[in-house]
């Protein structure tokens, strides 16, 4: 774990917007732990991974709001007390956020405007943490990336994310509201949804691994990610919200461990114990939208957080499996 971040959440009052998906359960967990009085707002949307089986031991501990950002009465009745406010919600597939584009504009840009105006409007001194994604870069051009390659997104979901990035930091410039931005990529460990490939796709893995279903890899498998564990990720937000160095910036993040694709496979059917690839051709206008090398360099939030990654791809999968041995019904 990296340091301080079990320091100065004790009684803050924390939203969670997406906190029944899988970064903010986790994140919930974690305040919870911590002694905040964490709210869950979720709109419940399939397919994007909320499960009351991610909060299930720490149900009587957190209220949960069944609402949608897109309704901004709702939004603003619950962030006038809060603290701090860690903004997950999205619509995360990049294909489905080229089948319905509008559907994605209206998640990604409204629904994040209507968090942040309603914050200006009743609670500005709320600090917001939004997560972007890695993926608003686009296809690297150099490696690994930092906070100053270029922006070039390469599907709808990418350009609207990097849209309400931007908002973000433009009400920090202009309003003065505290926000920060994480940009997260890859991310993986329990409470992931595992019922489909169209995002966190090593989770998915690892679904077909435990079944003994066949894992198929598109093309050859050489791609290179990094695969972030989702404590290390946790931790990031936790600091970066207790650090007021970190207002009005971005930062990206990773594990400092790049890997083939067709090898990150590999390491699944050796955690899990079973498991077979089958290769198998690029669906219609996949490859178009799939950044074939990417990863990253975490000097910025290394020094302006003391963040750093703690848990290999190796340790990292062992604690996934464990924990969907124990629960892998709630998840299928």
């Amino acid at each position: 774990m990296n340091t301080h971040t079990s320091t100065g959440m004790e009684d803050a009052n924390v939203l969670i917007i997406g906190g029944l998906g899988f970064i903010g359960s986790n994140l919930a967990h974690r305040l919870v732990a911590l002694g905040a009085h964490v709210v869950i707002f979720d709109a419940c949307l399939d397919p994007y991974g909320w499960n009351y089986a991610n909060i299930k031991e720490i149900e009587r501990d957190v209220e949960v709001i069944v609402a949608d950002t897109r309704d901004f009465e709702a939004v603003k009745t619950q962030v006038t007390d809060k603290d701090y406010i860690f903004n997950f919600a999205a619509q995360v597939s990049h294909s489905l956020s080229m089948e319905r584009p509008f559907m994605d504009i209206d998640i990604n840009c409204r629904g994040n405007m209507n968090v942040l105006e309603a914050c200006r409007r009743l609670n500005d001194d709320a600090v917001i943490l939004f997560a972007g994604t890695r993926s608003e870069s686009g296809d690297a051009q150099y490696l690994p990336v930092d906070e100053h390659h270029p922006d070039n997104p390469s599907d709808i979901y990418s350009i609207n994310k990097l849209a309400a990035e931007k908002y973000h930091l433009m009400y920090t410039h202009v309003y003065g509201m505290p926000t920060s931005i994480i940009r997260v990529g890859n991310t993986y460990g329990p409470r992931h949804q595992m019922k489909h490939g169209q995002y966190g796709v090593l989770n998915y893995f690892i679904r077909r691994a435990m079944l003994d279903e066949p894992i198929m890899i598109y093309g050859d498998g050489q791609q290179i990610r990094e695969y972030c564990y989702v404590d290390d990720v946790c931790d990031a937000f936790l600091l970066s919200a207790q650090t007021p160095k970190s207002i009005g910036e971005y930062f990206v993040i990773g594990s400092g461990e790049p890997v083939k694709f067709i090898d990150m496979a590999n390491q699944v059917i050796s955690a899990v114990g079973k498991g077979s690839l089958q290769h198998t051709p690029y669906p219609e206008g996949r490859e178009k939208i799939d950044v074939q090398k990417y990863y990253v360099a975490n000097d910025k939030i290394t020094e302006y957080l003391g963040w750093h990654p703690t848990i290999t791809l190796k340790e990292g999968l062992e604690k996934t499996v464990a924990f969907y041995q124990n629960r892998l019904m709630e998840y299928i």
